[in-house]
């Protein structure tokens, strides 16, 4: 029985315990009301002469004696041994910490299945803070002008690129393990954009394309990953210097990088033929950073798009 599958059991569990207890309790009001109703009605057709012959009994078993009706025995419930039903049990979400996230669902995996089944409300797809948040044309950051805490500009950089300090080492050893297995050097040409740098952006990519030009390749103020700070644009570089994003394509360290970036937590988030399900032309060379456990279980799946990966509607256009 998978994740999924122990969640539903238990809740169906949870669901039968408490309509049961419900019952039993509705029976032992049903029954200590009725007794307490027959003694009255006894009394009160009866006269004195009732209340004294009680009296007896009254002496003999205490003063509350007199119509005690016995009360069913309620079911004890004792806690699932399985555990929480969430998975976020122990402050895991409060803390925002991806690693015992995904701990407390037993792995990436099962959190992965979790969320697909509807199993998992805790884990949040729209939290910019979490590697795993999906933006897209049909998804903006919230807020809107969402920035991360803390970004830092990498080793491997040929501009003022920032990333999020805590991606920053895996984006080293992706860079490290290209190079070492012989595809050739690559460095960072865009990182971290504010809100505010994506407003340029966006608009002098209008200026050149227009705007359904610019929607294909560039993301508006407030749908962009680079705001993230878990988004990358890299390029090839040699002895010669280093090309533009545009030349990435078709160069060993593109190759290199869609096999084995996951292996570092890195995804091409826009893949060839994929536009109708992302809303933007191919991009090889943006890389889109999830957390190695996730990643492992997106190459595993052969998933080459976030949306199909969580089970969301395709975003080819803005709503």
């Amino acid at each position: 029985m998978n994740y999924a599958q122990r969640v539903r059991s238990r809740r169906r569990a949870a669901r039968l315990r408490r309509t049961r207890r419900v019952a039993m309790v509705a029976l032992a009001a049903a029954a200590l009301l009725g007794g307490e109703v027959a003694m009255l009605t006894e009394l009160v057709d009866r006269g004195p002469a009732a209340a004294a012959e009680r009296a007896p009994d009254a002496e003999d078993h205490g003063d509350d004696a007199a119509g005690v009706i016995p009360v069913p025995v309620i079911e004890q419930v004792t806690a699932d041994p399985d555990g929480p039903v969430d998975g976020c049990a122990g402050g895991a979400l409060q803390a925002k910490d991806p690693a015992a996230m995904i701990a407390a669902f037993g792995g990436a995996a099962a959190m992965h299945e979790a969320i697909l089944a509807g199993a998992a409300p805790c884990v949040p797809l729209d939290d910019p803070s979490l590697p795993w948040v999906v933006v897209n044309k049909l998804r903006p950051l919230n807020p809107a002008q969402y920035a991360p805490s803390h970004v830092e500009v990498p080793p491997s950089h040929m501009v003022d690129g920032r990333l999020r300090a805590d991606v920053i080492a895996s984006f080293e050893q992706l860079v490290a393990a290209a190079t070492e297995a012989g595809a050739g050097r690559m460095s960072l040409f865009s990182g971290y954009r504010s809100y505010d740098v994506q407003v340029d952006t966006y608009h002098s990519q209008v200026d050149a394309r227009g705007q359904h030009g610019a929607d294909a390749l560039s993301a508006r103020p407030g749908y962009s990953e680079h705001q993230l700070g878990l988004a990358v644009d890299v390029v090839a570089c040699d002895d010669g210097g280093c090309g533009t994003i545009y030349e990435f394509g078709g160069t060993p360290q593109a190759q290199w990088v869609a096999e084995n970036g996951w292996r570092f937590g890195w995804i091409v988030r826009y893949e060839q033929d994929q536009t109708s399900i992302t809303g933007y032309d191919p991009e090889p060379w943006h890389l889109r950073y999830i957390g190695p456990e996730l990643a492992e279980v997106y190459h595993q799946g052969g998933h080459r798009t976030l949306e199909a990966f969580f089970g969301l509607p395709a975003a080819p256009d803005y709503g």
